[in-house]
């Protein structure tokens, strides 16, 4: 009996070996607290500042990774996503745009509203041909931008000309708010309707004219990862990293409603 017992333990010990032995030659799982990798976010055109900031600084802070904006109308990235365009992150200027997304079941999760917009009259530097209100948008005398009906600000445009009871003669209808923009800044156009962060990112290129029933008409940004994301662990962080009060700090800065 005390040799079995020894023999016995002697096995025990050796199994405890070579259990150790096999778990420390297996190899390590994935920490899931790393962040690597490239990052492709879908923008609405009107983020491309507060985003691009936000992507350098996003990189800063998790060395090793890269991310890549894709800026356009929501409608448009909508249509690229639902069609199979790879991306980890969708970021829209309306529920809309989101909804399609959605809808199509391409969301992984719920979408989380993360700004606020509203509209002001745009006109170039000096405002050369006297616009004064929305009522200028019906003259037939001026040249006037706006957003296309698809886009998000052109959904809000029309909300807001239909409140006032007006109804606009563009001259040329743009497919994001940014080309809309771009006329002004130019001074191809008298006037466009664009968002107010638009206005301020144009700096003195432009003037901005602010009109009655504007902050009652606001479009919300929702965002979210998508769940086909190439790389959905870095997805999730940027998500974070856009809600964080350090997201916040630079949309508010870039003239965004963040409250």
């Amino acid at each position: 009996m005390p040799g079995f017992q020894i023999r016995s333990a002697a096995v025990a010990c050796a199994g405890l070996v070579l259990l150790a032995s096999c778990a420390s030659a297996a190899p390590a799982g994935p920490d899931p607290d790393a962040v690597t990798g490239t990052v492709v976010v879908f923008a609405a055109a009107s983020l491309t500042e507060a985003f691009t900031d936000l992507a350098d600084e996003f990189e800063a802070a998790h060395p090793g990774t890269a991310v890549t904006v894709n800026l356009g109308s929501s409608a448009a990235l909508a249509q690229q996503l639902t069609a199979g365009a790879p991306a980890d992150v969708f970021a829209a200027a309306n529920e809309a745009a989101m909804g399609v997304v959605s809808d199509a079941g391409l969301v992984r999760g719920e979408a989380a509203v993360f700004a606020r917009n509203s509209l002001r009259i745009a006109v170039p530097a000096g405002n050369p041909a006297g616009v004064t209100g929305l009522a200028d948008f019906a003259r037939r005398d001026l040249t006037v931008a706006l957003c296309a009906p698809e886009a998000p600000c052109g959904m809000l445009s029309a909300r807001v000309f239909a409140y006032a009871g007006i109804t606009p003669a563009p001259d040329t209808l743009e497919q994001d708010v940014k080309a809309a923009l771009v006329k002004v800044e130019r001074d191809e156009v008298d006037c466009a309707l664009v968002y107010r962060t638009d206005v301020l990112a144009a700096g003195g290129a432009v003037d901005g004219i602010d009109f009655p029933g504007a902050d009652e008409a606001v479009t919300e940004y929702p965002i979210a990862t998508l769940g086909d994301a190439p790389n959905p662990g870095a997805a999730e962080a940027f998500l974070d990293f856009v809600l964080s009060g350090t997201g916040r700090a630079a949309l508010a800065a870039a003239g965004f409603g963040v409250g």
